[in-house]
C-alpha cells in the first residue's frame, strides 16, 4: 500500500486479509472483504443523494459495526468525515454542525437515553423527522440531508442493484489523494471551546502508523478500544490503527465490566487500550479474577495484566500526543520498560514530527534540559483548523504551539511537565499539575488524581480532587503526610477533596476534566489544610 488514503487502503486490507475480522461488537462482526462491500453500498446511496468530494457528512452515533462502514462509505468516495459526540446537547450539536458546515447527516435516532430526532428538531427549523425532505433552515444553512441510520442501512443495497453507481464509487475513489481532507474531528483544552482539527488521508494514515509499533499493534491483533469513535482515541487508535496494522478492532456502545469481560474472554482479547481507569475498572469487578484473559499481551494497559506482568510506576512511557497531532507523537514500546534514566519521560518523538522547546514569553528556542512550551511540526501534522487561517494557527516556520509545557534532554526524551493555562504560582513559584498527580497517583490505594489552583483569601492554593480504591481507609490526613515526605512545600495541595465511590470529577463532552468547575467544586466543598504544607 503506497498510497496513504482510505480508498487504498480498504483495497489493500481485502487483498491481503478479506477474511479477517475488521470489527467485533457483543452482537456482531464484519470481515475486512465484508466492510469493503457493504461500504460500498452505503458510498452508492450517499453518492445518489449528492455526497461527493470535499462533502462533509456529519456522523451522530455510537461506536459498532454501523459506524465504521458508514465512516468508510464517506471517506472512500472523498468525503469529509465529520464525528458528533453522542454526548453533544442541542445548542452544541447546532455549533458544530454550524462551523463545520456539515451538508448531510447520519445520526442514531438516540442513544443511552439522547434523543436525536428531537435535538435536531429543537435547533433545525428545516427538519421534519426520519424519511422526511429537509428544508434549508437559517439556524443550519449548509444542511441538506438528514438520514437515521436505520433508514439509510435499508436502501442502500438497492441503490447498488438499481441505480448503478458502483462506477461512480469507484471513480471518485481513484482520485482521492493524500491532501485530500478525510475528517474534521472537534477536540479542546479542558478550558477552552471545542475546535474543529482537520487531518488529511496522507497525514492522518502516516500519523497513525508511526505509532503503530509504540503501542505494539501489528497484524492479527485483536485490539479492545473502549473510547468513543467520536474522539481521536477511538477514531485514530482505534478504527485506523486497526485497518492500517490489519488489525481486528473489538469495541462497545456502552462499555460496562459485566459485559465487557465475557466479551473479551470469548474475543481472545490480544491488546487492551484507553484510559487507565478504564482498565481499573474492570480489575476492581467482582467477575475480573474468573475471566480467562490469558491471551493478553504486555503493551496492554498494566490495570489488566497479572501482577507478575506489570513494571515498576514510571518505566513505561507516558504516550504524548493530540488531536492535533492525529494522535501520540512522542513514545516507547509500551511492552518495554524506558532505560532507567529515562523513567517518567514521553519517549522520543515518533517518526514524521519534529519537538522543540520555546520560551513561554518570548517563543525563542530552549537549550536542552530548559523547560518550557512545547512546539510541534512534520508530515504527521493537521493541516488546520476549521474557521482559522494558517498563519493564525502555525509558526512562520511551520512549528505548532501545542499549549503544553516540557522539556527534552539530550537524548532527545521528552519530559511532559503540563497544560501552559494549567500552570500556576504559589507565593512565586510555579507550581505544575502533573507533577503533583504523578506523586500522589503514586501512592498506594489512589485511583486517581486531579490537581488544580484554587483561588482564596490568602491567594493561590493548590487544590485537588482524589479517587482511592474502594475499603483503602485513607483519610486527607493520611494523604497530607505521605505527601509532604515527596514534594516541596509550595507544591503540596491545601485544599483536598475524597470523592465518593463510583463519582468523577467534571468533565467536558470531550471526556476531558473541565477545570473551571473542578475549581468551584474545590472551592465549594474542599477539605482546607491552611498552611499544612509550611
Amino acid at each position: 500500500m503506497r498510497t496513504p488514503t482510505i480508498p487504498a487502503l480498504l483495497t489493500h486490507r481485502v487483498h491481503h486479509d478479506g477474511d479477517r475480522d475488521a470489527v467485533v461488537t457483543p452482537d456482531r462482526s464484519i470481515t475486512y472483504r465484508d466492510l469493503e462491500r457493504e461500504s460500498e453500498a452505503l458510498a452508492c446511496e450517499l453518492v445518489g443523494e449528492g455526497v461527493s468530494k470535499g462533502s462533509r457528512v456529519g456522523l451522530l452515533m455510537e461506536n459498532g459495526v454501523g459506524w465504521v462502514t458508514l465512516a468508510m462509505a464517506i471517506m472512500r468516495v472523498g468525503g469529509v468525515l465529520v464525528p458528533l459526540s453522542t454526548l453533544l446537547r442541542p445548542s452544541e450539536l447546532s455549533m458544530q454542525l454550524r462551523q463545520t458546515s456539515v451538508s448531510h447527516l447520519i445520526m442514531s435516532s438516540g442513544f443511552r437515553g439522547r434523543d436525536y430526532v428531537a435535538d435536531l428538531s429543537e435547533i433545525a427549523t428545516g427538519y421534519r423527522g426520519p424519511g422526511q425532505p429537509m428544508d434549508r433552515s437559517a439556524e443550519l444553512p449548509a444542511l441538506r440531508r438528514v438520514w437515521c441510520f436505520e433508514e439509510l442501512g435499508h436502501r442502500s443495497s438497492r441503490a447498488v442493484e438499481v441505480d448503478g453507481r458502483r462506477g461512480v464509487v469507484a471513480e471518485l475513489g481513484s482520485v482521492v489523494g493524500p491532501s485530500d481532507d478525510l475528517v474534521i474531528i472537534f477536540t479542546s483544552g479542558s478550558r477552552g471551546l471545542p475546535k474543529g482539527v482537520i487531518h488529511t488521508h496522507g497525514n492522518a494514515v502516516r500519523a497513525t502508523a508511526a505509532g503503530l509499533d509504540a503501542r505494539c499493534i501489528g497484524p492479527g491483533d485483536r485490539l479492545y478500544i473502549p473510547m468513543p469513535m467520536f474522539w481521536m482515541g477511538g477514531f485514530g487508535g482505534g478504527v485506523l490503527s486497526a485497518i492500517i496494522a490489519g488489525a481486528t478492532l473489538l469495541t462497545e456502545a456502552v462499555a460496562d465490566p459485566s459485559t465487557t469481560l465475557p466479551f473479551l474472554e470469548r474475543e481472545r482479547v490480544t491488546l487492551f487500550r484507553g484510559w487507565p481507569d478504564q482498565a481499573e475498572r474492570l480489575a476492581r469487578h467482582p467477575a475480573f479474577a474468573e475471566t480467562d484473559l490469558s491471551t493478553l499481551r504486555p503493551g496492554s494497559l498494566q490495570g489488566v495484566l497479572p501482577e507478575g506482568s506489570r513494571s515498576a510506576s514510571g518505566a513505561r512511557a507516558n504516550l504524548f500526543g493530540m488531536t492535533e497531532s492525529c494522535g501520540p507523537y512522542s513514545g516507547y514500546r509500551l511492552d518495554q520498560d524506558l532505560p532507567r534514566a529515562k523513567w517518567g519521560s514521553c519517549g522520543r518523538p515518533l517518526a514524521g514530527v519534529e519537538v522543540r522547546i520555546v520560551d513561554p514569553d518570548s517563543d525563542d528556542p530552549l537549550e536542552v534540559g530548559q523547560a518550557g512550551a512545547i512546539e510541534i511540526r512534520g508530515p504527521n501534522m493537521m493541516r488546520g483548523i476549521v474557521g482559522l487561517s494558517r498563519e493564525s494557527v502555525f509558526r512562520a516556520d511551520g512549528y505548532y504551539p501545542t499549549g503544553d509545557l516540557g522539556s527534552l534532554d539530550s537524548d532527545g526524551y521528552l519530559y511532559f511537565l503540563g497544560r501552559r493555562d494549567d500552570m500556576f504560582k504559589v507565593r512565586g513559584a510555579s507550581v505544575y499539575p502533573s507533577e503533583v498527580e504523578a506523586i500522589i497517583g503514586s501512592l498506594l490505594g489512589v485511583n486517581g488524581v486531579f490537581v488544580t489552583s484554587v483561588e482564596g483569601p490568602a491567594g493561590v492554593a493548590v487544590g485537588v480532587a482524589v479517587q482511592l480504591v474502594d475499603g483503602s481507609g485513607f483519610g486527607i490526613d493520611d494523604l497530607l503526610a505521605a505527601t509532604k515526605t515527596q514534594l516541596s512545600a509550595f507544591k503540596v495541595p491545601t485544599v483536598w477533596m475524597i470523592l465518593e465511590p463510583g463519582s468523577d470529577v467534571p468533565r467536558m463532552p470531550t471526556g476531558k476534566v473541565d477545570k473551571n468547575a473542578l475549581q468551584t467544586l474545590l472551592w465549594e466543598r474542599g477539605t482546607s489544610t491552611s498552611r499544612a504544607a509550611e
